[in-house]
């Protein structure tokens, strides 16, 4: 038996598939955030056309749009953790300077790239510490690696890394308000000093 649509150019999910429905959603509202570059254009309607739903299947994973925009925080910040890990990945095992540098990196990569979704991520009202930290958590562990190598920190791991985050964030800043993009060279040039700041 087909499975009935629920929406122009999507399949109704099967039954127990409430979450697949849930990231579909998200899904869509990260999209629509990038074409549109700020919160306040999203809405339920808005959202629900672009995953290709009514809008009351939206309202069976998120009460209103308050709860979207936080369920699209938590979807962010996940894309923003997952881009430092693979560029933690990337870099050599047996350089934890390289990992700091690359996670420092893919942060700022992934702020640049993404300017409506970061402004929603750091500017929201719905915005929770516990992304953030988690964030800082990721860096400060790297840090770990680099002590644990017998590399000296001029700050205690956790200070540092939340010096260093809060650099790049301040360094994005500049960039998303200015009308001259700087390239990746600079980029790589402010990390190195911010990490020469820090570790010994």
């Amino acid at each position: 038996m087909a499975e009935a649509q629920s929406g122009p150019g999507r399949v109704r999910n099967r039954w127990g598939q409430g979450e697949r429905l849930r990231g579909d959603i998200l899904d869509a509202a990260s999209r629509l955030l990038s074409e549109i570059g700020g919160e306040d254009a999203l809405t339920i309607r808005g959202v629900a056309r672009a995953a290709g739903i009514a809008p009351a299947s939206i309202y069976q994973h998120f009460t209103d749009r308050a709860a979207l925009v936080r369920g699209l925080l938590e979807h962010e910040f996940g894309r923003l953790r997952e881009a430092m890990r693979e560029a933690d990945r990337a870099a050599p095992d047996d350089d934890p300077v390289a990992r700091v540098r690359a996670q420092l990196r893919g942060y700022y990569t992934f702020a640049v790239e993404n300017p409506g979704h970061y402004r929603l991520m750091i500017n929201s009202g719905a915005l929770r510490v516990e992304p953030l930290v988690e964030v800082i958590t990721m860096v400060c562990t790297a840090l770990e690696r680099c002590e644990q190598s017998g590399l000296t920190l001029r700050l205690p791991a956790r200070q540092s890394a939340v010096t260093l985050v809060v650099a790049v964030h301040g360094r994005v800043a500049l960039q998303h308000s200015s009308a001259r993009r700087q390239g990746t060279q600079a980029l790589r040039t402010f990390v190195d000093d911010l990490l020469s700041l820090v570790i010994e």
